[in-house]
């Protein structure tokens, strides 16, 4: 009862902060995907990666990202079906076209470690949303020789189409068009990342909303964002929020609903499943 009690006194808290908003700034991690349906392991995992399990003795997606294939074509044959159905399918769940339902009418904008590209295919203006990692549908040089990403679906369903026992055709792999090395997926994970022309362009409109409404009735809203890179959006929502008096912060995250005790007058932390919260709204 003390939940269900605390639950709904949150929940119209945020409809009210929501209601109130002048703007509201959306920070999203992996939670949200997972409640959307995008998981990786269990059920999901055995329906399209039940093969690969198999032969390599893995059991879940993230794992077989960094299996060592003992060649290039079983490499890209797990990375191109990997990335079909994370990229170029849509979510079991309409969790990003309800959130895009309560914010269409806001000024917004949205700011994601999230890489598979489900704001824009809900509706999302692309030109209010900044992908800090990078996005499954694009190569860049493994070098990097330049500075350049590369749309990458057409490569992909060829690779998903013609793989044979786990393998793609040699002739498919992915080569840069500048210096002929191996392409590789344009994923923030070491010092290689390839940050284009598109992802600087982001980073100043998103720094531009960050600035014009540094004062007034702002909802930094934070869904699914764990402590694993909390620098990128935890720790500046919660420091945004603390320096304008008018601001609401809600942390929205099943097991890790919290926030500092300097923002307890102004803070809705609900310790609940994304879609729950979406749905109440």
């Amino acid at each position: 009862m003390k939940f269900t009690q605390d639950f709904s006194a949150q929940i119209s808290r945020l409809k009210r902060a929501f209601a109130n908003a002048d703007a509201v700034v959306v920070g999203a991690g992996a939670g949200l995907s997972s409640a959307a349906g995008f998981t990786y392991s269990g059920e999901r995992f055995e329906r399209y990666f039940s093969d690969f399990g198999q032969k390599y003795g893995f059991h879940d997606m993230y794992s077989g990202g960094f299996y060592p294939y003992p060649s290039s074509e079983e490499f890209w044959a797990y990375w191109s079906r990997y990335i079909f159905i994370n990229r170029y399918t849509d979510p079991p769940k309409p969790i990003y076209q309800k959130l895009f339902s309560l914010v269409k009418e806001k000024d917004y904008f949205v700011i994601t470690t999230n890489v598979d590209h489900c704001f824009q295919k809900a509706g999302f203006d692309k030109t209010r949303l900044f992908y800090t990692q990078g996005d499954y549908g694009l190569f860049q040089c493994s070098k990097p020789c330049c500075n350049k990403t590369y749309d990458n679906e057409e490569s992909i369903r060829k690779m998903v189409d013609g793989q044979f026992e786990m393998k793609i055709a040699s002739e498919l792999i992915p080569r840069c068009p500048v210096c002929g090395k191996p392409m590789t997926m344009n994923l923030r994970a070491d010092d290689k990342f390839v940050q284009d022309e598109g992802w600087y362009a982001a980073l100043r409109r998103y720094q531009s909303f960050i600035a014009a409404h540094s004062r007034g009735k702002v909802l930094f809203l934070e869904l699914g964002v764990g402590y694993n890179t909390p620098s990128i959006i935890k720790y500046p929502f919660q420091r945004l929020a603390a320096q304008n008096g008018q601001a609401t912060y809600a942390c929205i995250n099943l097991g890790e609903a919290l926030a500092p005790d300097g923002l307890k007058d102004r803070a809705i932390c609900l310790n609940a499943d994304i879609k729950e919260v979406l749905n109440s709204l």
